[in-house]
């Protein structure tokens, strides 16, 4: 048996890997030539996690997102992050009204499905810090008030790394609420060309059309739940994660959070390609997208050309690969 064959798959895995795949076909419709970025991105969807994205203007950010939601008929809300935006600007304020001679809790941007914080390091860290207990604890807290998100809340934070002039880099709690960080990157000539003709008389992204709901993802979540881990590779994420600790020139190395994304980002994957098991092929493939961004390198590294890239390939090539049974499970 091929180890992208399912072992046992029950409907509700082909279900949600049915799902899975028309959510990556759709999107792939306005994103050309990434197929490989669109698949993290929705990974971190799967999940139950949230995403970075670092790139410069023009590469297609703000698109991915709506073709998200798009594809999933869910609500979106956007905030564009600037010098001066509040933290009740987010999660929403209290406002008297004299009629009652009460406060009314008007609700922010948060209260969606998809939140687009676009250019998410134009805020100060006090406005940043209002989405920490958003991406955490599905809730917001206003004057000692706990109002609940929508259970699939998904926030999709976008970066410059180009302009940093007026910016305030995401501290290192805010970047550990991330699943995963992805970067577009400039399509090549040949993807360019099919972009501006599909473009030519107006936005494919005008006439995307849903492939799924909130059922359905609720669904999918569950299945992604449901991938078995060996206690093999429960271990080898462990020892990966710890490895970042002691890797030379590391001030700040993945945290145990880091640890939980990637065991359900691999398990993701592995529902993804049909599996109800993850093997080592589905943490590696994920390894750079969750880790690298919670890397923090002492700044002699930096200037020796270090890159939180390299150390997590070092890792991945210094820590033993545990050997995964692939076959149908035994009997009793």
């Amino acid at each position: 048996m091929g180890q992208d064959e399912g072992r046992g798959q029950s409907a509700a895995l082909a279900g949600a890997r049915a799902t899975a795949l028309a959510l990556e076909a759709n999107v792939r419709r306005v994103i050309q030539g990434k197929d490989e970025v669109v698949r993290l991105a929705l990974l971190a969807l799967h999940a139950g996690g949230h995403l970075l994205i670092e790139d410069v203007p023009g590469t297609g950010k703000t698109v991915l997102a709506r073709a998200i939601a798009r594809s999933l008929d869910l609500r979106f809300r956007r905030v564009q992050c600037t010098q001066d935006l509040l933290p009740s600007d987010v999660t929403g304020v209290s406002v008297f009204d004299p009629r009652t001679l009460d406060f009314t809790f008007r609700e922010g941007p948060v209260f969606t499905d998809v939140l687009l914080a676009d250019e998410v390091n134009r805020a100060t860290p006090r406005a940043q810090s209002a989405l920490l207990e958003c991406m955490e604890e599905r809730q917001v807290t206003v004057d000692g008030q706990t109002h609940p998100l929508t259970a699939g809340f998904f926030v999709v934070a976008t970066q410059n790394p180009v302009e940093l002039e007026g910016t305030f880099p995401l501290p290192e709690a805010q970047l550990d609420r991330f699943a995963l960080q992805v970067r577009l990157g400039y399509p090549d000539p040949a993807d360019l060309a099919v972009i501006l003709e599909d473009q030519r008389r107006g936005h494919p992204l005008d006439a995307l059309a849903p492939v799924a709901g909130a059922e359905d993802l609720r669904a999918l979540r569950a299945a992604v739940a449901e991938v078995a881990l060996d206690a093999s590779l429960r271990r080898y994420v462990a020892d990966l994660v710890a490895a970042t600790r002691e890797a030379p020139g590391v001030v700040l190395g993945a945290s145990p959070r880091a640890a939980l994304w990637l065991a359900r980002v691999g398990r993701a994957r592995a529902l993804v390609l049909g599996r109800d098991f993850a093997l080592p092929d589905d943490l590696q493939a994920v390894a750079h997208a969750v880790l690298d961004h919670r890397l923090i390198l002492e700044p002699r590294a930096r200037l020796a050309g270090r890159t939180a890239a390299a150390i997590t390939d070092e890792v991945l090539a210094q820590v033993p690969v545990p050997v995964v049974p692939t076959g149908p499970p035994p009997g009793p």
